[in-house]
């Protein structure tokens, strides 16, 4: 179950080609499941189904942008005029799907915090591993 279509996606960016429609469809998955790790869903919030549907879609534009563009998505450009040269730094190279820290907030997702567990000295760390956490 994806929380957006591809007509989500082509309302937030562009008119999608068939063959773009059908990638669509697929990143719409995986986004979708990876919200589905992050985010406890409630079926009877309609505000979070909104957010949901937002965020997907924008992961999803997001990945396709990356891969359709070789300028769009560049996080630093630098240029010379003598003897010509050019050098760009793109923000989202691979087309990963990720949620940005807005989207986390707007989601209810807070960061977590690491958790060191620490060996005792002379002493079985997988004993342990129970009181630890």
């Amino acid at each position: 179950m994806a929380f957006a279509t591809y007509q989500d996606v082509e309302a937030r960016w562009r008119t999608l080609t068939a063959e773009e429609q059908a990638r669509a469809e697929v990143l719409l998955e995986d986004a979708s499941n990876m919200l589905i790790s992050m985010v406890t869903i409630d079926i009877s919030d309609q505000q979070q189904a909104k957010n949901l549907k937002q965020v997907c879609a924008n992961m999803v534009i997001r990945s396709m942008v990356a891969s359709a563009s070789e300028t769009y998505g560049v996080d630093e450009l630098h240029a010379t005029m003598g003897p010509f040269g050019q050098t760009a730094k793109f923000a989202n190279p691979n087309g990963d799907l990720y949620v940005t820290k807005q989207e986390r907030k707007l989601l209810g997702i807070r960061g977590g915090k690491g958790r060191i567990l620490r060996p005792a000295i002379g002493g079985d760390l997988i004993a342990q591993l129970p009181h630890a956490l």
